[in-house]
């Protein structure tokens, strides 16, 4: 019975990691909108070019991620944007994440990390391309 269930639960694993990416992607996907068409809010700072830059990287980033599509570099771009968020903003009130409010970069950052060794997921369009690749030389 538990051997059934690990098996269960390895074989769902992909599936799982490209559910998680197409999530997260989601999340960040709104912090860019907010940025260029004030949904799902309507930001307080003005839009300067570091915050336009940074919008059109998480627009860029995250529907690359939820499609799948060039998803390694994508996520490691959306990390790298993140770390350098972090360290811009939060270590000047502190060096934790809890203090200084830095919790949603940190994890950001590495999840995105995560997406850019793990890869997309079996539900990508990088899967897909890549299988069509595969099939094509063995055909």
């Amino acid at each position: 019975m538990m051997q059934s269930v690990e098996n269960t639960m390895n074989a769902w694993a992909p599936r799982v990691l490209s559910l998680l990416r197409i999530v997260v992607a989601l999340l960040f996907l709104q912090h860019g909108l907010a940025k260029f068409i004030a949904f799902p809010m309507v930001l307080s700072a003005p839009l300067t070019p570091l915050l336009y830059a940074a919008g059109v990287i998480e627009v860029t980033g995250s529907l690359l991620l939820i499609l799948g599509l060039f998803a390694r570099p994508a996520a490691f771009v959306l990390s790298g944007e993140m770390a350098v968020a972090y360290f811009m903003l939060r270590p000047a009130k502190s060096l934790f994440p809890l203090v200084n409010g830095g919790e949603l970069e940190a994890l950001f950052c590495f999840v995105f990390f995560y997406f850019f060794i793990a890869g997309p997921g079996p539900w990508s369009l990088d899967e897909t391309i890549l299988k069509r690749r595969t099939d094509r030389q063995f055909a």
